[in-house]
């Protein structure tokens, strides 16, 4: 139990009595009097209080966490409110205990609901985590005191990559929004081997792609059109080696900075997402100074949670990563021609030279795609002010980076490989944008 500032404050007022028998003796029964009045006034509060028993309240969130999103948490307080208004409460406060590791805004009362709190939460990584207690304190009936008790409502979570999303994505796809999320809508008829329908001719179509049986019909020329192909092969090359455990700062990061991998992570599953709906078959090849993981490309919802189940769990290795091995696996287990889109970062050295070797060699016989996690935190760097001789020597690392990757990315579009260096935080929409283009020209 504890005294508000109210009852605080008469217990004062019985302090200043009492203090006032020095000079008035016969002030020393008024104090007593007072006093034993606030003590009954506070012990009455404290009686016709709501118990704990009175309160129940559930935490509800979703059953899968998502990684790097704001994941929302509800706090609902069933009270059992007698029919005696003197037992009714005018105030509570509640206090969660989320994991640790979490990042949380604060609880919030929903105005709209009368014992409903919200509040949201954001992992820092991907795994099992666990809820604790919550906590209520309420007021008493004249104000003085607040009662305070714990209910034990802990439970395991678990916190998967983002599909919070995927979610949004799916929403807006049906409302035909995605330009909010950044989505470019891309669809170039003509283009692909699938008949789509007959229109009429038009200067900037292609000769041969007149329908002469339906000209001849009626009697004016008719061009067929053509969209892009379904049930083509998407297989992501997730490179899970130390480059890849380097925490990236992020403009919508609250907390801890979430590690390159997971970004790719939260990319490859929206790419399998926007790819199944379109009929493709989607797989991956997970690998560091070995391959650790492999699934076929199929199609379906099904696979995209055998991939959501692969991927929940997966952490960096603090391994040199072997693209020749991971070459090497694919050639070894596929073979038919797909877009190879494969997730990793640039450092000078050995592994730079790996990457323009072996990857390269993908380009004879598939479409490969090589994406670069960037940092924005270094391209800022790069574009820092200079204040300073320390501001001087930051910013021309950052730039000598920069530059580095750069050529890498230049030497490998010129071995046939198209690459992609976008910031952490812009991966998830321009993987899919150009996985969307890529198909569109019919190249696969």
């Amino acid at each position: 139990m504890l005294l508000t500032r109210r009852a605080l404050t008469l217990l004062l007022i019985t302090a200043v009595i009492l203090a006032g028998t020095t000079f008035v003796p016969a002030l020393g029964l008024v104090a007593a009097l007072f006093g034993l009045g606030v003590a009954g006034l506070i012990i009455a509060d404290y009686r016709l209080a709501l118990k704990p028993d009175d309160f129940s309240p559930t935490r509800t969130h979703d059953a899968r966490l998502s990684l790097g999103a704001d994941n929302p948490v509800t706090i609902t307080v069933d009270v059992r409110q007698p029919h005696t208004n003197a037992r009714q409460t005018r105030w509570m406060a509640v206090r969660d205990e989320y994991p640790p590791e979490f990042a949380a805004t604060n609880i919030a009362h929903d105005p709209s609901s009368a014992w409903v709190f919200r509040y949201t939460v954001r992992p820092p990584r991907r795994g099992d985590f666990r809820f604790g207690d919550v906590n209520l304190r309420w007021l008493g009936r004249f104000g003085l005191i607040i009662r305070q008790a714990s209910f034990s409502r802990g439970g395991d979570v678990k916190v998967y990559p983002n599909l919070l999303d995927i979610r949004r994505y799916e929403l807006l796809a049906k409302r035909g929004q995605l330009a909010e999320l950044g989505f470019r809508r891309v669809r170039l008829l003509g283009s692909g081997t699938e008949f789509e329908r007959l229109r009429e001719y038009t200067l900037d179509d292609e000769f041969r792609h007149i329908d002469w049986n339906a000209m001849a019909r009626r009697g004016k020329p008719i061009t067929r059109e053509y969209e892009t192909e379904r049930s083509q092969n998407i297989v992501v090359l997730l490179d899970a080696g130390r480059l890849m455990r380097s925490p990236v700062s992020a403009p919508t990061d609250m907390g801890q900075p979430l590690e390159k991998i997971d970004y790719a992570i939260n990319a490859t599953l929206m790419l399998a997402y926007v790819a199944g709906l379109r009929g493709d078959k989607v797989g991956i090849l997970v690998f560091a100074d070995d391959v650790r993981q492999y699934l076929a490309p199929k199609a379906g919802k099904g696979q995209f949670y055998r991939l959501l189940a692969l991927l929940y769990s997966l952490q960096p290795q603090p391994v040199e990563s072997s693209y020749a091995r991971a070459v090497a696996y694919l050639k070894g287990k596929h073979t038919k021609r797909s877009l190879i889109v494969l997730f990793g970062d640039l450092a000078p050295g050995l592994g730079e030279r790996a990457i323009l070797s072996q990857v390269g060699l993908l380009s004879r016989q598939h479409v490969p795609l090589f994406v670069a996690v960037n940092d924005p935190a270094m391209i800022a760097l790069a574009q820092t002010p200079l204040t300073g001789s320390t501001d001087v020597y930051r910013r021309a690392m950052a730039e000598q980076v920069l530059n580095a990757r750069a050529l890498t990315l230049q030497s490998l579009s010129h071995r046939g490989v198209d690459t992609l260096d976008v910031p952490a935080d812009k991966l998830t929409v321009e993987v899919v944008n150009r996985y969307l283009e890529i198909k569109a020209r019919g190249r696969l």
